[in-house]
């Protein structure tokens, strides 16, 4: 049947925004007997995550639930209920649903056995096209009433009720631009400012560190403040970055300091004695060679650090257990691999609704919360876009 586009046009569930949170609350709606149409800005949907998922999709975490629930600091209260409500195990059985088999790796991470997300997100979307949602590409939301631009031109759709599934503000070619907060904003509704989360940091490295930049420093115990992880991180032309910063990044982006153990095995007065016993005759570096075997980046990484070195073993002890690194900020939060900021809780119902904008609800990375990496991440998108659907659901059948 031809469509009228004399004025919007009618459309009973509307979600903004093909990612993880949206096409869940599309899942939840038309499994609810809603006819739910996606409009997505590019081509293709989930852009960002099938980026993140080209070298393992990382899609929960094995830990105990209210462990997992801890990881999200202060947004905890208020997400919890929508973690037990669809969390791991329900994202695990619902994964499995779909065909795509999980395996829990050393770390405790969930994985699943294809190790990539296109099996997944081509088999959820063979599910959502059986349940009647209709995706619409290359339609982007232009803010306020619901216009958008298409490769047709300008369209305008009259929903019932809508998800917001924006994302948050980093990976902008993939589809997360923050674009949509100006317009939140110009409603009233209250927002968090955006900020890098789970990033690299810039360093001002020297020139004799170039032949190091993409070795991985392992072993070595890292903390920021008051928090300690012991992980491994890269070396790069624009700083520091990998598992061991990004669990760090909270901390060192609102100002604590990176120091290193490159020893954490070893006690101080163990490091100490091995480098007594070296002959005063031989270098710095040889004594550090020949007693503890700190050679390659690490040894780069301590003399661009802390040279010149002390003489005196003790106070050399000193820098090997706990060595600063100069960091010079976050790198950009484009860069990050999610941020932090959005949608603040005081502006959104206990069902996800705006509050200044009724009918209208958010869920994924919009939301003001942040996690580190470890599957929190997509547990909580996929958490919140199930629990935004399953109330716009029901605000759908209220309204009829």
């Amino acid at each position: 049947m031809a469509e009228n586009w004399a004025g919007p046009e009618q459309v009973d569930a509307l979600v903004i925004g093909a990612g993880p949170a949206g096409l869940m609350a599309a899942e939840v709606m038309a499994q609810a007997g809603r006819r739910v149409v996606i409009c997505e800005a590019k081509p293709s949907p989930a852009r960002k995550f099938l980026m993140a998922g080209k070298s393992g999709l990382n899609l929960l975490n094995a830990a105990p639930l209210e462990a997992q629930i801890a990881q999200y600091a202060e947004a905890a209260p208020w997400l919890a209920p929508m973690l037990r409500a669809f969390g791991p195990d329900q994202i695990r059985d619902w994964a499995e649903e779909l065909g795509q088999p999980l395996f829990t790796g050393s770390s405790g991470r969930v994985f699943p056995r294809a190790m990539k997300a296109s099996p997944l997100l081509r088999a959820w979307l063979a599910r959502l096209d059986g349940l009647g949602v209709a995706l619409r590409r290359n339609w982007r939301w232009q803010g306020g009433a619901f216009t958008f631009a298409t490769q047709e031109g300008p369209r305008a759709l009259a929903p019932r009720v809508t998800v917001l599934a924006l994302g948050g503000a980093s990976w902008a070619r993939l589809g997360s631009d923050g674009a949509w907060a100006a317009p939140l904003a110009a409603r009233g509704i209250a927002l968090a400012p955006f900020r890098p989360a789970n990033m690299g940091f810039r360093v001002d490295w020297s020139a004799h560190m170039t032949r190091h930049f993409g070795a991985p420093i392992k072993g070595a115990r890292l903390t920021a403040g008051a928090q300690t992880v012991r992980a491994e991180f890269t070396l790069s032309a624009r700083g520091v970055e990998g598992g061991g910063i990004y669990a760090l990044s909270r901390a060192l982006r609102e100002g604590e300091g990176l120091v290193l153990d490159l020893f954490p095995d070893l006690a101080a007065e163990t490091v100490a004695q091995r480098l007594a016993s070296q002959p005063a005759k031989l270098s710095q570096t040889n004594r550090l060679r020949r007693a503890l075997g700190l050679e390659g980046a690490r040894l780069a990484l301590l003399l661009e650090c802390a040279r010149p070195l002390p003489a005196d073993p003790q106070a050399l002890t000193g820098l090997l257990k706990a060595l600063p690194v100069p960091l010079a900020g976050p790198r950009p939060m484009d860069e990050a691999i999610s941020t932090a900021g959005g949608i603040a809780r005081a502006a959104l119902s206990d069902g996800l609704m705006l509050r200044h904008w009724p009918g209208v609800f958010a869920a994924g990375e919009m939301l003001d919360w942040e996690a580190p990496t470890g599957g929190y991440l997509l547990t909580a998108c996929l958490a919140t876009g199930h629990w935004a659907g399953r109330h716009a659901a029901q605000a759908a059948a209220s309204d009829q």
